[in-house]
């Protein structure tokens, strides 16, 4: 299994999980700010994380299989190294490697991620489970959203709970794209 980085696979891929490159992305939707949670222990956030579910956009058609990694750097920044399968759960590995940094650090919930600098997006920590089990990921546009879990699959009972809770934040949880089989009873 090679690692593929087309220029196009890799400039495509680079806005997985928030990475939003364009000004017009940065616009805030109208309406209240897009909360945070109250704290992000980094040394814990870090690791292997698997998308459970996403807002459907150009820039991950074909992906399947998403996962990020994060690794907590001496400078108190993130190297992330996103990764997907092209085409199907079993195709070709498309990857990129980018580096967060915390713009807010009173929570650390409010990253900047970029993967082409000096060009960096909105990352924002939204929801998180109380052993991080789970993240959600969401801008500030409430354009773009992310479902992660540190398992390729969330239990259902919980995934309900967490689309609850997205709907009070004001986003429309009928768009999320269930990667298949994420789910479990």
């Amino acid at each position: 299994m090679g690692v593929r980085r087309s220029p196009s696979a890799v400039l495509g891929f680079a806005l997985v999980f928030g990475a939003c490159l364009l000004p017009s992305c940065h616009r805030r939707a109208p309406g209240p700010e897009l909360p945070v949670v109250p704290r992000v222990e980094l040394e814990r956030y870090a690791g292997t994380w698997y998308e459970v579910a996403r807002y459907p956009h150009r820039f991950q058609e074909g992906c399947y299989a998403s996962r990020a990694t994060y690794l907590l750097r001496e400078d108190g920044r993130l190297d992330v190294r996103n990764e997907c399968r092209e085409g199907s759960p079993d195709g070709e590995v498309r990857s990129v490697e980018g580096v967060a940094k915390v713009v807010d650090p009173t929570t650390n919930a409010k990253l900047r991620v970029s993967f082409f600098r000096p060009f960096y997006g909105d990352y924002w920590i939204i929801d998180l489970g109380a052993a991080y089990e789970y993240a959600v990921v969401g801008h500030p546009s409430r354009k773009y959203l992310w479902v992660l879990s540190r398992t390729p699959s969330l239990p259902e009972a919980l995934y309900r709970g967490i689309e609850t809770r997205l709907s009070r934040l004001g986003y429309d949880p009928s768009r999320l794209r269930l990667e298949e089989g994420s789910l479990r009873p």
